[in-house]
């Protein structure tokens, strides 16, 4: 059966770090689905870019494409850069756009997974805040979409998560772990909710100094892995719509 291409579409970063993290999470998701031919560009940064897939798999003779965002919430690079690349692609490329990561009870699997990874367990919920800090945006609709992951991470038994946000959004990492010590929280984490580390990441990690523990970030978590594999089966059955930005 044909299977449409699937497009990973990273922001990029001057950061290696950010690329290799970004590959070996592409790299999981091959391999959990050899059959379905996984391409990886970026948006700015880093090479590939974008662009020179699409021109590359129209050369091919590539038909069906899905184009899924690495992203975590719908903001500017989803509503705006990335529905404008795509609209430039060949116009013989059938082009599908998945939707965003989040929100997604995968990506809380993959949360606890890293407290856990960072010397948690589930004995320490009830003693253990935690901070669920996100690179930050200026839409209120991914602000709002951080909150209510926050509401769902406490859902799952930590006594108190408070968001937090690296930039353009407050509070900052550091101001959310006072706050819960200000609170009586015997213990707090933070859990960085990124997908790879670069420069706002590392505002995470300085911010978490006062911290009892300092989760890694997303990266190529198995939960992850199957949340891309996951978007490109609810993708790969839509229409395609006429405009990408419409």
């Amino acid at each position: 059966m044909h299977r449409p291409v699937l497009l990973v579409i990273a922001h990029g970063s001057r950061d290696p770090r950010h690329a290799a993290t970004v590959h070996a999470l592409v790299r999981r998701v091959r391999s959990l689905r050899p059959g379905v031919r996984v391409e990886l560009g970026f948006l700015d940064f880093n090479a590939p870019s974008v662009p020179q897939i699409l021109d590359r798999l129209a050369m091919e003779g590539v038909r069906d494409v899905v184009a899924l965002p690495l992203l975590l919430t719908r903001a500017f690079h989803a509503k705006a850069d990335i529905p404008a690349v795509l609209d430039r692609a060949p116009a013989r490329l059938n082009i599908r756009l998945a939707d965003v990561l989040g929100p997604s009870p995968l990506l809380l699997d993959t949360l606890q997974r890293r407290l856990y990874e960072a010397g948690l367990t589930p004995a320490d919920k009830p003693s253990t805040g935690v901070v669920l800090a996100s690179a930050g945006s200026t839409d209120p609709e991914a602000i709002a979409v951080i909150a209510e992951i926050a509401r769902e991470l406490r859902h799952t038994g930590w006594c108190a998560v408070r968001p937090a946000f690296a930039s353009a959004a407050l509070p900052r990492t550091e101001d959310a772990v006072r706050e819960l010590r200000a609170l009586g929280v015997r213990r707090v984490a933070v859990a960085p909710y990124v997908i790879a580390p670069g420069f706002l990441p590392d505002r995470i990690a300085r911010g978490a100094s006062e911290a009892d523990a300092l989760a890694e970030v997303l990266g190529a978590a198995p939960e992850l892995a199957r949340l891309l594999l996951s978007r490109y089966d609810e993708a790969k059955t839509r229409p395609r719509s006429p405009a990408l930005t419409a």
